[in-house]
């Protein structure tokens, strides 16, 4: 880090800690060659994610619309909200791990399929209902069937 007084590049780290909001890092820092002492604040840098849905047209990445999916999917079950708001961190941290910055929409349903299979199944079928665009009863007892054949196993 540059000295801001006598524009040396090397400094070191006197104390560190986390600001009011917790999204930046305050360090207080020491010049090694003129000993004066500076504040910089360090931010994480994030990539926003694009979400390419079906009609091809591109939004960013909102973890509310995700949540709103998996509440109305959940709605008079027993599943926390907690439970609901670590599905989308995870499936949020899936995204940002991965080197696409443009993901399909398909690709976060299946995400929220897979979490809330383990969760809950009546949510994962009215979730995937949705999802999968059930045409008629008979691709819902599909689903339905194979939920209980992968039961019995």
């Amino acid at each position: 880090m540059k000295c801001p007084y006598c524009g040396y590049a090397e400094s070191k780290v006197i104390d560190s800690r986390p600001t009011d909001e917790g999204e930046r890092i305050r360090r207080r820092r020491e010049c090694l060659k003129c000993s004066r002492r500076f504040t910089t604040y360090e931010v994480i840098e994030t990539v926003p994610i694009v979400v390419i849905k079906k009609d091809k047209s591109r939004e960013a990445f909102d973890r509310n619309k995700l949540l709103n999916g998996l509440l109305r999917a959940c709605e008079k079950r027993p599943v926390s909200i907690e439970t609901l708001e670590k599905i989308v961190d995870e499936i949020e941290n899936m995204l940002q791990n991965s080197l696409d910055r443009e993901v399909p929409s398909s690709l976060i349903g299946k995400y929220a399929m897979e979490k809330l299979k383990s969760v809950d199944e009546v949510a994962y079928v009215r979730f995937a209902s949705v999802y999968r665009q059930f045409k008629d009863v008979n691709t819902f007892m599909d689903e339905l069937n194979r939920i209980i054949k992968n039961k019995s196993k």
